[in-house]
C-alpha cells in the first residue's frame, strides 16, 4: 500500500490568480482513521490557500505531538514545516516568526497539546500576538494514547474505557479571549461551509488569531453497545495473535444557517449541540464575545463563528519594533552599522 499521492493531474483543473491548481496545495494522503474530522480540517486548509491564492512555498507549518500534530504532512506539501515536541509548537513558531516576518504561519494542534502539557506556551504565544493562525484540533481525547479524556472534555464525557469525567473542562476560546487574543473563532471540523472563510479572515488577520475546531475522533466515539465496537470483536473473536484495527466511518457533517441551532450525533451515539453566531452578537466587542459563551454553555449549547476580532490588532513585530528583514538575509552592515551608531544607542542610553 502506499500513501504517496499520484503525479498525474488533470491539464484542465482550476487555478487561482497565480496559476497554482488545487493539488499544488495537497501534500501526502492521510493515515488518520477513515472519518476523521481532522482530515476534513486539512482539507479546509487546502481550499482556503489555493482560493486566497498564498505561495505554497511561503508558508511555515509547525506543530506538536498528536493526532492533530500529524495533519500537517497531509496538506501544503511544498511549503517549509517543523514538527516539535509535546506542546512546544507555540515556542518554535514565535522563534521562526520572530526571525522571518514574510512567511504564512500555520500552527496546528490539538486539545491535548495546547490544553494540557502545551497550556503554558499557548498562553505566552496569546500575549505576545505572534502573527499566525493556530488551529486546534478538539476531539476531547488523547488519540495517540487510547482515548483518554483530555482537558476540555466536558464533565460526566465517558471515555472509551467507561470512565466518567469528572473535572471542569478547559474552554480555549474563553482562556484566548481573556489573554486578549485578536482574532478567536470556533467551528466543527464537518463544517467546511463555514470554516473555510474562518479560516481565510485568521490568515489575513495581523496578529494571533485562534480558531479551535471539535473534530470527533471515530475510533474512540465509539459505540459500546454495537456489535462491531472494539469489545464485542474482542470478546467474540478466536486470535492467533494480539492485535487492533480501525473501524471504517463516514465523515460526520453538519450545515445549518447562522443564528439556527443544530445537534449533531457522533459515532459513539452521543451528541453535542451547536449553535451558529447570529447578527445579534457583536464579534468586534470583547465583553459581549465573553457574555455570550457563557451564555450558550450555561443552555447546553456550543457557540460556533466568528466569536471576536480585534481590527486594530498590533502583531509581535508592531509592537516590538523588530526588523523588517528575515535575519538570514541581513549583512554584515545592517549587523556591524559601524562605530558611530554604536555611539549614539549609548548616548541615548545615558
Amino acid at each position: 500500500m502506499t500513501y504517496l499521492r499520484p503525479a498525474f493531474a488533470h491539464p484542465d483543473l482550476p487555478r487561482n490568480e497565480l496559476g497554482y491548481t488545487r493539488k499544488d496545495y495537497e501534500s501526502a494522503l492521510s493515515t488518520l482513521c477513515a472519518g476523521c474530522g481532522h482530515d476534513s480540517i486539512s482539507a479546509a486548509v487546502v481550499q482556503a490557500c489555493h482560493e486566497t491564492s498564498i505561495e505554497p512555498h511561503k508558508v511555515a507549518k509547525v506543530s506538536g505531538i498528536g493526532c492533530s500534530s500529524k495533519t500537517p504532512t497531509y496538506f501544503l506539501g511544498n511549503s517549509h514545516g517543523f514538527n516539535s515536541v509535546h506542546g512546544r509548537m507555540p515556542s518554535v513558531a514565535t522563534g521562526a516568526a520572530a526571525a522571518n516576518r514574510e512567511l504564512t504561519y500555520i500552527g496546528v494542534s490539538g486539545d491535548g497539546d495546547s490544553a494540557s502539557i502545551g497550556i503554558g506556551q499557548f498562553a505566552h504565544a496569546v500575549r505576545r500576538n505572534v502573527n499566525m493562525l493556530y488551529l486546534v484540533e478538539n476531539n476531547g481525547c488523547y488519540g495517540l494514547t487510547k482515548g483518554q479524556d483530555s482537558a476540555t472534555a466536558e464533565v460526566g464525557s465517558r471515555s472509551k474505557a467507561g470512565s466518567v469525567n469528572q473535572l471542569a473542562p478547559i474552554d480555549l476560546v474563553s482562556m484566548a479571549l481573556e489573554l486578549g487574543a485578536g482574532f478567536v473563532a470556533r467551528s466543527f471540523s464537518g463544517d467546511k461551509a463555514q470554516l473555510v472563510p474562518l479560516i481565510k479572515a485568521a490568515i489575513a488577520h495581523r496578529g494571533f488569531a485562534l480558531i479551535d475546531v471539535i473534530s470527533p475522533c471515530v475510533t474512540f466515539n465509539n459505540n459500546p453497545g454495537s456489535t462491531k465496537s472494539y469489545d464485542y470483536v474482542r470478546e467474540h473473536m478466536n486470535t492467533t495473535g494480539h492485535f487492533d484495527f480501525v473501524p471504517m466511518h463516514q465523515e460526520i457533517t453538519a450545515q445549518y444557517p447562522p443564528g439556527s441551532s443544530k445537534e449533531v450525533t457522533l459515532h459513539d451515539g452521543s451528541s453535542v449541540h451547536l449553535h451558529k453566531l447570529d447578527d445579534t452578537i457583536d464579534p468586534l466587542d470583547r465583553r459581549s464575545a465573553l457574555h455570550a459563551l457563557q451564555e450558550y454553555k450555561a443552555s447546553g449549547k456550543i457557540l460556533t463563528g466568528l466569536i471576536f476580532m480585534d481590527e486594530d490588532s498590533q502583531d509581535m513585530h508592531q509592537v516590538m519594533n523588530t526588523c523588517n528583514k528575515p535575519l538570514n538575509q541581513l549583512t554584515q552592515s545592517d549587523l556591524c552599522p559601524g562605530n558611530r551608531v554604536l555611539q549614539d544607542i549609548n548616548d541615548s542610553l545615558r
